[in-house]
C-alpha cells in the first residue's frame, strides 16, 4: 500500500476518518488535509480511477490488519501426512498397538501412510506383508478411506489414508422375495 508522499495520481477520491466521502481532491489538498488531522493518506484502491485513498492512522490499520490475518490462521488446520511403519514378521499386538495410534492420528484429522518395508527374503513373500497391510485398513475404515489401493514401489508397499468414513450404500433389494432371493416368475401356458 502506498502511503503519503508514495501516492503519484494527481488527483485522488478521499474518504474521511470517519469513513464519509469527502471527493475528488488533488493530491496536494488530501495531504495537507490529513496531516491537519495527524493521520496518513493511504491509498485503498489503486486501480480505479482516481484512486481511492483513505485518511486514517496507518500504523494501526497495521497493525488491525497484522491481527486479522494472525486469527485466520489460527482457525486454519493443516492436514499433516504422519507415517505407520510395518514388516511382515510384526506380531499381533504390536499390530494392535500401531492401529490404534493411526487411529488417533486420523481422529485428529490427518492423512496416515502406512507402509510395509520388505527385508531380504521376505520379497519372495509380498502376500504376507499385503495381508496386514489390508488388515490394518479393515480395521480403521470406520473412520477413514483408502485414497488409492496398496502399491508396490521398490521394497515397500504403500497405502494413504485419509480421514473420514465412506458411507456405505444399503443392498437393493429385488421386488417380491427378501434380500438374495432368485424367484422367477413361471411360464404362462
Amino acid at each position: 500500500m502506498k502511503v503519503n508522499r508514495e501516492i503519484r495520481a494527481p488527483k485522488v477520491r478521499v474518504i474521511g476518518h470517519d469513513g464519509e466521502q469527502i471527493g475528488i481532491l488533488s493530491l496536494y489538498e488530501a495531504l495537507t488535509k490529513a496531516e491537519d488531522l495527524g493521520l496518513d493518506l493511504v491509498e485503498i484502491v489503486p486501480g480505479s480511477t482516481p484512486p481511492v485513498c483513505k485518511i486514517i492512522n496507518f500504523g494501526k490499520f497495521r497493525y488491525d490488519q497484522s491481527k486479522r490475518e494472525k486469527e485466520s490462521k489460527k482457525s486454519q488446520h493443516q492436514i499433516k501426512v504422519k507415517e505407520i511403519k510395518l514388516k511382515p514378521n510384526i506380531d499381533v499386538h504390536d499390530l494392535e498397538t500401531k492401529t490404534r495410534h493411526a487411529r488417533e492420528f486420523l481422529s485428529d484429522g490427518n492423512k496416515v501412510k502406512i507402509t510395509c518395508t520388505f527385508r531380504g527374503r521376505e520379497m519372495m513373500h509380498p502376500e504376507i506383508g499385503d495381508k496386514i497391510v489390508r488388515d490394518m485398513c479393515q480395521s480403521l475404515e470406520d473412520i477413514s478411506t483408502a485414497e488409492s489401493p496398496a502399491k508396490m514401489m521398490g521394497r515397500m508397499l504403500l497405502v494413504v489414508l485419509a480421514p473420514g468414513a465412506k458411507k456405505k450404500k444399503e443392498g437393493v433389494r429385488p421386488s417380491g422375495g427378501p434380500e438374495g432371493s432368485t424367484v422367477q416368475p413361471e411360464p404362462s401356458s
